[in-house]
């Protein structure tokens, strides 16, 4: 009455393993729904914080200017507060850990207590910046965000951070000089072959101009403009070799019609302006182009076609007579594609004599 016949033990036998394979099949669906769901959250994550480095970057480009507006502080605030907030939903320490000292800065200037900003606050803010727009390229990368390499790039920047905190302290308390726009420190006449006293200033007065032409709409004319403020630039770094350099690398990304604006402002204002505080203080042989700005300024040559290959070919080789030497030396003269257009030639060529 109580126990289980024979016939019903069997059939419970059998019904097991189907019934672990179902269970089986429901935790391999469950973990895919969750490993698609993890995967669009990190999406949306790096997305959003794209947007939120672009307001950063935006802001810092004229720190001086923004500060007048209290809430374009604010928005700088909230920006790096939301990256530290998503980073830490998705346990990205390395992420959250410098957001957050981003924001604890951005919080200083929120609060009132300094009222201006010079140069050097510009170019440790950007720094810090720019250690999470490293940070989260690597998290989008092939590859992810790897932990020690997070931990890395952190201990890297957390001195910039102390950096920056101390300075804003000091501007704080009077103890740092801010000179204003269109001011010169000191009225004695700078010496010939030095750096005026105000360089720094003057650069960002005309990446002022340069940035207000990147928001136009890309045309000749606007890339026109660009590069009569590159030629300004240039001049105002007369005998500055380094400086110079950098100004022409900077114009020949301009002037290519396939770099977009939005690629090339943010790069070229910030490395620019970089450049501009390391001339300012004495450091012009420092100054070197990134590797982005220098891919952006070289123009990839185009491959030849292959009747162009063949032409420059036969003036360089001879064919020898063995049909096997031939195909050796074809092999070794011309790529993939040029070889096979070789080869469409020699067929067409082939059906041209049939006919």
């Amino acid at each position: 009455m109580f126990g289980m016949g024979a016939s019903d033990f069997w059939q419970e036998s059998c019904f097991l393993p189907r019934r672990e394979c179902f269970l089986e099949g429901a935790e391999i669906v469950r973990r895919t729904v969750v490993s698609d769901q993890q995967d669009r959250i990190m999406r949306l994550f790096i997305e959003e914080a794209k947007e939120h480095l672009d307001t950063l970057e935006n802001g810092l480009v004229d720190l001086k200017s923004t500060m007048k507006d209290p809430e374009s502080v604010q928005e700088m605030f909230r920006a790096a507060h939301s990256v530290k907030g998503g980073a830490a939903m998705l346990s990205l320490d390395s992420i959250k850990t410098t957001a957050h000292r981003l924001e604890d800065c951005f919080k200083v200037l929120k609060d009132g207590p300094v009222k201006q900003v010079d140069q050097t606050a510009e170019s440790l803010f950007l720094r810090g910046v720019d250690t999470l727009k490293d940070l989260l390229a690597r998290l989008e990368g092939p590859f992810g965000l790897r932990n020690e390499e997070g931990e890395k790039l952190v201990q890297q920047v957390m001195p910039v951070f102390a950096q920056l905190e101390t300075h804003l302290k000091n501007l704080a308390a009077g103890k740092v000089q801010v000179v204003a726009a269109g001011s010169r420190a000191g009225s004695a006449a700078p010496t010939a072959g030095a750096v005026p006293a105000n360089f720094a200033v003057e650069v960002m007065v005309l990446l002022k101009e340069m940035l207000q032409v990147f928001k136009q709409k890309e045309s000749a004319a606007s890339r026109e403009e660009l590069t009569a403020v590159c030629v300004r630039l240039y001049k105002l770094g007369a005998k500055i070799e380094p400086w110079q350099n950098l100004v022409k690398i900077a114009r020949g990304a301009i002037v290519n019609p396939k770099n977009s604006y939005k690629v090339l402002a943010p790069l070229i204002i910030k490395e620019l302006k970089e450049a501009g505080d390391l001339v300012q203080g004495a450091k012009a042989k420092t100054i070197a182009p990134s590797k982005n700005l220098l891919l952006l300024a070289t123009s990839p040559k185009a491959e030849p076609s292959a009747p162009a290959a063949i032409a420059a070919a036969s003036q360089q080789v001879a064919l020898p007579a063995e049909p096997k030497a031939v195909v050796k030396l074809l092999l070794k003269t011309f790529n993939k594609k040029q070889l096979s257009e070789i080869a469409k030639l020699l067929v067409h060529a082939i059906k041209s004599s049939a006919k």
